[in-house]
């Protein structure tokens, strides 16, 4: 609700809690029982927040802007990160042993990012590091009534823009945003929005202590060695835990949202869960988005699910200069304190990509970057990386392992295949054939990856009925790799259909062929890398999940999380009884109308075929949750069960469509 006047904002008092945790006292100043206000710096008029939050959830609520995700609204909102925002609350302290205790602090589990902090008109704090745990001494500024907290955030794009033109001539490739210790996919990616956020997205609170409590001593809670041992093909690369060599099989996980604050304990368990039920042991936390809350953590320590940590540095060089070591250096120490009690977590890993980008990607030529200047930035690089992190993650947790970057080698080096961990992007980005592995299989394989288009139930929200075909504007926009659907069409038509029919189809069923050709390409992919044993030792896809409706690696959907077809590949894939690999391409083969009858009673559908089917996907109408199996081979005469959440349909009928692979061939006249 629109407040009239300030004055009135300050009379607004919230209710605040407390409780005594050891020998300090706390008092929280975020959450649903304190009342906390937000406008455009030095706007006339203050609007209700939702702290933590982001502005950008805070704008969508008072509708100031569309939601970014629908048609193409992101590029509407690109304004919100371009001005300052102000965030305000007012409150009492309520418990006299507060104010009594020699030591008053006030904690910031997360501000986002570039932040001036002020109580009672005094600035108490600057902070710089939306990673970073921030904590300042307010005794002396403290009241025990009408206390007023205010934070200034300043737009991070314009921050970074500013320094990046301070540096000139001298460049850090490939972004401004390598100055800010700011999640990296806040400022787009070639699978997500440029959604550049600011706001309290961690809460915050009062510790008042006359003496803070000693640390508990450290105990690390999983026996895990890195073996990296010379062989005659090179050098192994695996993990032995309690001194076993464990053969990962997952993916590659990113936030599940553009506004991380938006994401529940329910979406962080139903992800989760969808990760084990495909049979996934490890997970490898993105450098590019953010260090996971504990709730992610203690799931995966309950799940059984191994976690590769990167730490928060992805596809850029990194400044060099005192200031921005020093604030690392914090954000590692708070970050590694925080999760090393977790037993998921198995090696560290200092950054994705830069030191094969820095070889490999061209910037040499495309930054036009000098010799000397080449020579700093590498040894900046080392300096971060291979010098100080090593020694800091070694202080704090020395007996888990650490990487200094993933991968150890571009894919396109020989060394790639031998040694140290592979992303392998031969196949998509350099157009091979999935069939590349029985050859380039390296010994643990931390990103590879196939494109496939969301559910058609997510085009249907995003778009209106006028965008329904291929190459829209609309659908382009939430495609963001570069040339995404050109490299796409070019794995439908080696794999799945002629060429000459692609842009001829539907929306509806090219949503359908790619999330067959993922299918094809991740299950065979996965099925030569297990062949592979002992000398591979890992297989980890790109990627587990979307945070936003887009085409994209991803085997899950964006909204309710529910799978896309090569989430049941990989399940098959992942289990211990292996499918077999597929012998003739699917366009290849010689298919006959297989006439699909169902029958459904309860929960259960039961399907048959008078011929051979390909890709039997089952849909039922206004279900979003999976199925016991899906995108399926049938053989004729065989009866297939698939189960399915009857209590999610909630009471409405069972409306089922089917499609197999021969109703696209069919209708398209693929010959």
């Amino acid at each position: 609700m629109l407040q009239k006047s300030i004055a009135c904002f300050f009379l607004l008092f919230a209710i605040s809690f407390q409780w005594v945790y050891g020998q300090v006292q706390v008092q929280q100043l975020t959450g649903s029982g304190q009342k906390w206000f937000f406008r455009q710096k030095d706007d006339a008029s203050w609007l209700s927040a939702k702290v933590p939050g982001e502005v950008h959830l805070d704008l969508m609520q008072h509708k100031v802007i569309p939601d970014p995700y629908y048609r193409d609204n992101e590029k509407k909102v690109q304004w919100v990160e371009r001005v300052n925002w102000e965030y305000s609350t007012s409150f009492n302290v309520t418990n006299p042993a507060i104010m009594a205790a020699k030591n008053i602090d006030l904690v910031f589990d997360g501000l986002d990012t570039y932040a001036a902090v002020y109580l009672n008109n005094q600035l108490v704090l600057s902070a710089d590091n939306m990673f970073r745990q921030w904590r300042v001494n307010i005794k002396p500024f403290l009241q025990k009534a009408n206390n007023k907290l205010h934070i200034v955030f300043y737009s991070a794009q314009n921050r970074v823009d500013s320094m990046a033109k301070a540096d000139l001539p001298y460049v850090i490739p490939d972004n401004p945003r390598a100055y800010v210790r700011k999640a990296q996919y806040h400022f787009g990616w070639d699978w997500g929005p440029k959604l550049t956020t600011a706001g309290i997205w961690q809460p915050i609170r009062i510790e008042a202590y006359d003496t803070y409590p000693a640390e508990k001593p450290y105990k690390v809670p999983v026996d895990v060695a890195l073996i990296e041992k010379p062989d005659d093909k090179g050098t192994s690369f695996y993990l032995q835990i309690d001194g076993k060599p464990t053969y990962m099989k997952g993916a590659n996980y990113i936030p599940m949202d553009a506004f991380v604050t938006r994401t529940t304990k329910d979406d962080y368990r139903k992800m989760l869960i969808m990760a084990k039920e495909s049979n996934m042991n490890m997970l490898r936390i993105w450098g590019g988005g953010i260090y996971e809350n504990d709730y992610f953590y203690e799931l995966c320590d309950s799940l059984g699910i191994y976690v590769w940590q990167d730490f928060m540095f992805a596809g850029t060089m990194v400044p060099g200069d005192k200031a921005f070591f020093d604030n690392v250096k914090e954000e590692v120490k708070y970050q590694v304190k925080r999760l090393r009690k977790y037993k998921s977590i198995v090696i560290w890993c200092g950054n994705n990509e830069m030191e094969e980008a820095f070889y490999k990607w061209g910037w040499h030529q495309s930054f036009r970057i000098s010799k000397q200047d080449s020579v700093r930035l590498i040894r900046d690089y080392e300096r971060l990386f291979k010098d100080s992190i090593a020694a800091w993650v070694k202080e704090l947790d020395p007996q888990r392992p650490y990487v200094s970057t993933s991968p150890r080698y571009h894919w396109s080096v020989p060394a790639s295949i031998t040694e140290g961990d592979s992303h392998y992007w031969g196949t998509w980005w350099g157009g091979e054939d999935f069939e590349v592995f029985e050859t380039k299989t390296g010994r643990f394989i931390s990103e590879y990856g196939m494109q496939a288009m969301p559910n058609y139930s997510s085009v249907l929200w995003y778009t209106q009925p006028q965008e329904r075909y291929l190459y829209s504007d609309v659908l382009e926009h939430h495609q963001k790799a570069g040339r995404g659907f050109w490299k796409l069409n070019n794995y439908l038509k080696g794999y799945m259909i002629d060429s000459a029919v692609i842009d001829k189809m539907s929306v509806e069923d090219y949503t359908y062929l790619t999330q067959c050709v993922q299918y094809y390409g991740f299950k065979n992919m996965i099925l030569i890398h297990r062949s592979h044993q002992p000398y591979n030792m890992g297989t980890l896809l790109w990627q587990l999940n979307d945070c936003w409706p887009v085409a994209s690696w991803s085997i899950t959907d964006y909204y309710n999380r529910a799978p896309k077809a090569a989430w049941y590949a990989v399940k098959h894939t992942y289990s211990d009884n292996l499918p077999p690999r597929d012998k003739v391409r699917p366009k290849d083969l010689q298919l006959q109308n297989p006439n699909i009858t169902y029958k459904v009673s309860g929960n259960t559908i039961t399907l048959k075929a008078t011929a051979f089917a390909k890709y039997v996907f089952v849909d039922i109408a206004g279900n979003l949750e999976r199925l016991s199996d899906n995108y399926f081979d049938l053989q004729p005469g065989e009866e297939k069960k698939i189960i399915f959440d009857l209590k999610a349909l909630k009471g409405k009928p069972v409306q089922i469509k089917i499609k197999s692979l021969w109703d696209v061939h069919h209708k398209y006249g693929h010959q």
